[in-house]
């Protein structure tokens, strides 16, 4: 299959999804020319605010392929990504996105993500509407070092 074949499933997917009372948004994992995992958007479905379609076929993918790493897969999407779910990519080893829709697309609609992507780009303690503070602990502890002596064990 070729990038139009699956970005065309992704979208069928979507409009299926939009069809069910949900958000016009579907996603695929694929690796080695094979879907391993699909996602649509459940925001509405669910009320969680992280219920995206490339949030939901990556964590799908993860179990399908017994790990976090994502690497060799490329992801499908009907709309393009927004910042949280670029970054799960990130995280999780992607390399390639392959999406039908753009933001300028999605704008006339109130599903366009550039404007949190815009605001994202400024560090989080100059960021308007967000308050981002420090706070250490009462006790000291040495977390990350307990956590990777754990991983050794």
């Amino acid at each position: 299959m070729v990038d139009q074949d699956f970005i065309q499933q992704a979208v069928d997917l979507a409009l299926e999804n939009a069809r069910s009372g949900g958000r016009p948004f579907a996603a695929l994992v694929v690796k080695d020319g094979n879907v391993i995992a699909t996602g649509v958007n459940q925001i509405k479905l669910t009320n969680d605010p992280t219920a995206h379609a490339e949030l939901s076929a990556l964590r799908e993918a993860g179990k399908a392929l017994a790990s976090p790493n994502l690497e060799n897969c490329v992801v499908y999407a009907s709309g393009q990504p927004c910042p949280m779910c670029l970054a799960a990519m990130r995280m999780s080893g992607i390399h390639r996105v392959v999406y039908a829709f753009s933001n300028i697309e999605a704008e006339p609609f109130g599903l366009s993500t550039a404007k949190i992507a815009q605001i994202l780009r400024m560090p989080p303690e100059s960021q308007e509407g967000l308050s981002f503070v420090q706070v250490k602990p009462k006790q000291d502890h040495d977390l990350y070092s307990l956590w990777q002596n754990l991983q050794t064990e």
